[in-house]
Formats: C-alpha cells, structure tokens, sequence
C-alpha cells in the first residue's frame, strides 16, 4: 500500500499547518482498477483499466463503505465492477481516488494478491473485508 505524493502533502499540510484537505468535503471514494502500478505520482487515470464497460466504483465514506481498525482499513461490503463487454485487461493494482472519471488523485494504491485477467463476460468484484489499506 502506498500513499500517493499529493495525498502525502495534503495530510502534512494539516497535521502541521492546519490547511483543508482539498478533498475532504467528498461524501464518496472512487476505487478504480490498475493494470500496473500507478506509482506515488501517478493519477487514477494511470495505467487505468480500459476493457469496455469499465467504470471506477464509488464507495461512500463512511461505516457502510469502510470498517477502520488501528491501524488498517478495509471495505465493509462487496464492491463490484461493471462486468466486460470486450476487451482484455489484467488487473495488477487497485486505487483509491478522489473523482468518478478523469485524473483525479490517488489517495492510496497496492498491488493484488494476484492478478485477475478480465476479458468479456467477467466482473471483477472485491468481498466485503478484501481490500486491506494498512499504515505502518
């Protein structure tokens, strides 16, 4: 897991200087599928999946969305990406983002366990408790 250099700013920002986080009115995140990493400077829009169909997914922020335990955050309910319509991707990575579309920025990212190979007919999906965002 690995914090993008924005975010790492912008929580800087407010632990020493006491500025908003220019994010933080936002009621959703959006997870979006990666088929490389992102890295720490990327957006949501790098490496991003491409196969038809492909949509990020919005997860509220809040207990129905995300259960926190110190020091580890994981998504309390089954998240589900649009199944594909065409196309071929492997899915190496996965963020969390601030937009619905576009080159928003990466909150966190981290590799899969595995990959998943999504081509026509496949939905990729994460069960309730899969994505696991720990602090060291």
């Amino acid at each position: 897991m690995s914090f993008g250099n924005s975010t790492e700013t912008d929580l800087l920002e407010k632990i020493f200087k006491s500025t908003a986080i220019p994010w933080d009115a936002n009621t959703d995140l959006y997870l979006a599928l990666h088929t490389a990493d992102p890295g720490e400077a990327g957006s949501q829009t790098t490496s991003e999946a491409t196969y038809t169909s492909y949509a990020r997914v919005a997860v509220a922020r809040s207990g129905v969305g995300w259960t926190v335990s110190n020091p580890t955050a994981t998504n309390a309910a089954l998240v589900q990406f649009p199944t594909a319509t065409g196309g071929t991707n492997t899915i190496t990575h996965v963020s969390i983002g601030t937009v619905s579309s576009g080159a928003g920025q990466i909150l966190v990212s981290g590799a899969l366990n595995s990959s998943l190979t999504v081509s026509s007919g496949i939905q990729p999906q994460f069960s309730a408790g899969a994505l696991v965002f720990t602090l060291d």
